[in-house]
């Protein structure tokens, strides 16, 4: 028998969300910081840039996580890789530099804890069956660990426009029911959720952190017209259609509004430098 103290009544450790068999503590705040990195600690803890873990509990069941993630175990626990010979090995790697994920993920299973190394990006718990029957596509790199009942799979865009404007070709599906915990570079109060019915939804840049796989997920032009797109400076948008929903970051990778891309004069600028090429080209 194992018995864990200092977790749950930790006063410095406070649980911020619970899904499923996923319990997430915030370190409130470092207390092992040298007095050189005192003062970086203290405005990391205003700025709410704090350490955060995810304990899993298990009564039987099973989770799958990123390789490496674990930090200790308590309990009756077995790990397996899952992986079957040369060739599971392979589609692992395959699979893991699609999507940035690790190549193979290990299965915890039986009765105790897995606890999963600080991290100081924020903690998404998600209901896949919320998503609906086809579940929910995520951005790369975001998956941390699923339930058993949760299975990943790889997708491939429809279209290569997204190749070109920098967001890839693949992305993470995963389809079940059972939890998911994902990290993000946004806490979840400051995401935006859109819930489609039958409508499109339109966004500039790889600002959507997920979406559901009942969507059609395509790259177009902003505007009708490819001078319409040069002129108004967005180019390409992410352009979502169908029934389902999307979780949107107000800033990429966790930037802050101030280093996000501004609607300012930058790309009517530009708009402008490209027509006086076409007008020269045309005299």
């Amino acid at each position: 028998m194992v018995t864990v103290r200092n977790l749950n009544d930790n006063g410095n450790l406070k649980i911020i969300a619970k899904k499923g068999c996923f319990t997430v503590f915030e370190h409130q705040k470092d207390l092992s910081v040298a007095p050189g990195n005192a003062q970086v600690a203290f405005f990391m803890h205003e700025m709410n840039c704090r350490k955060r873990q995810v304990l899993c509990e298990l009564t039987g069941n099973t989770v799958k996580t990123q390789a490496g993630a674990m930090q200790w175990i308590s309990g009756n626990v077995e790990s397996v890789t899952g992986v079957k010979g040369v060739g599971g090995f392979l589609k692992g790697v395959v699979k893991g530099a699609l999507t940035g994920e690790s190549a193979v993920k290990p299965n915890y299973t039986g009765t105790g804890y897995v606890m999963l190394e600080p991290t100081f990006r924020h903690i998404l718990l998600e209901n896949v069956e919320d998503w609906g029957p086809s579940g929910m596509v995520v951005n790369d790199g975001m998956f941390l660990a699923c339930e058993s009942t949760v299975a990943d799979t790889v997708v491939m865009r429809k279209n290569l426009s997204s190749a070109f404007a920098g967001q890839g070709l693949f992305n993470l599906s995963l389809v079940g029911s059972g939890c998911v915990a994902l990290e993000s570079a946004s806490p979840r109060d400051e995401l935006i959720e859109f819930e489609l019915k039958d409508d499109v939804v339109k966004i500039d840049g790889n600002m959507a952190v997920a979406w559901s796989g009942s969507l059609d997920f395509t790259m177009e032009r902003s505007s009708k017209s490819l001078l319409g797109s040069v002129v108004n400076g967005e180019g390409l948008v992410s352009v979502y259609r169908g029934t389902g929903k999307i979780l949107m970051t107000p800033t990429p990778d966790g930037g802050t509004m101030e280093t996000s891309k501004a609607p300012d004069e930058k790309g009517t600028t530009k708009g402008v430098a490209v027509l006086s090429k076409l007008a020269k080209l045309a005299d």
